[in-house]
């Protein structure tokens, strides 16, 4: 099974969170920082993990990672999909909310969103790599 991490970082937490996804997927695993993904491509594998801290108001970010989602969202329709980011403050609101949009697009999630506070711990970690090697298999 083909594997893509997809994420945005501004602090390198949730790039860290990615590549513990990548690091439990395996070899069949490829990861793209969002500025470098293409949404008609990434739809062409069979699971899509994606990274996204929140920002602002407890949304996705706007600038880049947030316009590649609405376009990659009608392509994954039935796909296997696994969400992640950090957050500094607030309570998740955001992957809640982007939870109900995979949701109610049909999208196949894996797992309620992986969510860390700040830099993800071990323990955190581990659990990402996990859910890399359950999107992989």
């Amino acid at each position: 099974m083909k594997t893509a991490v997809v994420y945005w970082s501004m602090t390198g937490n949730t790039e860290q969170m990615a590549q513990a996804v990548k690091e439990g997927a395996g070899e069949s695993c490829d990861i793209f920082e969002v500025s470098s993904a293409n949404a008609q491509d990434i739809s062409n594998y069979d699971a899509i993990a994606l990274g996204c801290p929140a920002m602002g108001d407890e949304v996705l970010d706007e600038g880049e990672f947030e316009p590649f989602f609405e376009e990659l969202l009608p392509l994954i329709k039935g796909k296997k999909v696994a969400l992640f980011g950090s957050y500094d403050w607030g309570d998740g609101q955001w992957m809640r909310d982007w939870q109900d949009k995979c949701k109610n697009n049909g999208v196949n999630l894996v797992s309620d969103g992986i969510i860390a506070n700040l830099e993800p711990d071990d323990e955190m970690l581990e659990q990402l790599k996990s859910l890399g090697n359950s999107l992989a298999n």
